[in-house]
């Protein structure tokens, strides 16, 4: 055998040569405040009435699942109405193994060869991979100095563009600010312009958290045909281990994405794992008005030592601005408090924890920052 039959090549599309797969670092700390989790495990009787569901779900395996999931989409739908006053109907909403999966989702449907997804930055990093993972155009436009984005900013790069999908994150990740509604407003009238069509996605996975009279993007579905809002169970209810996100829209657009969706794609256990938490929806929530006060509280402390930090809609906050962020991030984890070094030069993240965890980081911070 010749030295080229041993080792064959890969045929590696190009664009993926030489990178490397998404991922924050996953670190055996103490204070764990990186990736925007929920700091409070699932209660012991949540726990039991998830295991409960996953016992009975396991009696059927050897039957592939409800390929629609319509009990889960109904419960999503009611939990939905409860939390934001939003009637939909069941049929309106869809689900998938985390919001990651929903997103590239719509991509399937609605991006591809030849067309154009876009967004405005600093914002979530996963999205140009959404779009080169489905051989789709990506254009990044410019948020403002504050975070906030200039509607005729994003009329005029639509209008350039003319893209197929918009990507809006609200709140935003990583600054955490939140779109006014006169924004995305704005956005979704100049998608209605665009030749061929233009959906406009408002990624709302820190939804729950956003600051009261914040409104939600699903109060605008009923008039706007081509806007979703994504969400996730990761955050708010925290189950991030779960991997289950969902999205609403109009009954034509979740029809688009049943057709690109792989057969069976969510597990009856993960069915049975969502509901029995949804099951649980107010008890959770709870738990996300004393995150709010606690990023709030944080939010203040931080500027009251002369920090820049941008308005928080979610469950982190971004903060900064540091000359060397790296040194000040290494300095926080050799104390055993492990946050984010991402978002713009000389900006850091930090998720929300619990009291003693907010603690242990202002301690850290005070000793490496000298404030």
């Amino acid at each position: 055998m010749t030295a080229d039959l041993a080792r064959p090549a890969l045929p590696l599309r190009p664009e993926l040569a030489g990178l490397e797969p998404y991922g924050a670092p996953q670190l055996d700390v103490p204070h764990r405040l990186n990736v925007n989790e929920n700091p409070y495990a699932p209660s012991e009787q949540v726990v039991a009435d998830i295991a409960a569901a996953v016992a009975r779900a396991s009696t059927d395996l050897n039957r592939y699942p409800d390929r629609d999931f319509g009990d889960l989409r109904a419960d999503l739908a009611a939990y939905l109405r409860a939390e934001s006053g939003v009637a939909l109907d069941p049929a309106q909403l869809w689900a998938a193994n985390g919001s990651n999966e929903i997103m590239l989702h719509v991509l399937q449907a609605f991006g591809g060869p030849g067309r154009t997804a876009i967004s405005f930055a600093p914002t979530y990093s996963m999205y140009p991979e959404y779009a080169r993972d489905t051989n789709t155009g990506w254009v990044v436009g410019r948020r403002d100095e504050d975070f906030s984005l200039d509607p005729a900013v994003a009329r005029d790069a639509i209008a350039e563009h003319t893209p197929s999908v918009v990507l809006l994150a609200s709140p935003n990740n990583p600054t955490g600010t939140a779109l006014p509604f006169a924004t995305v407003e704005a956005v979704l009238d100049a998608a209605a312009r665009v030749p061929g069509g233009c959906v406009v996605v408002v990624d709302e996975a820190y939804g729950e958290f956003r600051r009261r009279g914040t409104p939600s993007s699903l109060e605008l579905l009923a008039d706007h045909p081509h806007l979703a809002v994504s969400r996730t169970m990761s955050k708010a209810f925290g189950l991030a281990g779960a991997r289950v996100g969902y999205l609403a829209a109009a009954t034509p657009f979740v029809d688009a994405l049943r057709v690109v969706r792989l057969p069976y794609h969510l597990s009856a256990v993960t069915q049975a794992v969502a509901r029995a938490a949804l099951a649980h929806s107010a008890e959770l929530m709870a738990q996300v008005g004393s995150l709010r006060d606690e990023r709030d509280a944080l939010v203040g402390w931080l500027r009251e030592r002369g920090l820049r930090v941008a308005d928080s809609d979610a469950n982190f906050v971004l903060f900064g601005v540091f000359d060397d962020r790296r040194a000040i991030w290494q300095g926080l984890l050799d104390r055993g408090v492990l946050i984010r070094e991402v978002g713009p030069a000389g900006w850091l993240r930090v998720s929300v924890g619990t009291p003693a965890e907010t603690q242990a980081f202002k301690d850290a911070l005070v000793e490496v920052a000298a404030l």
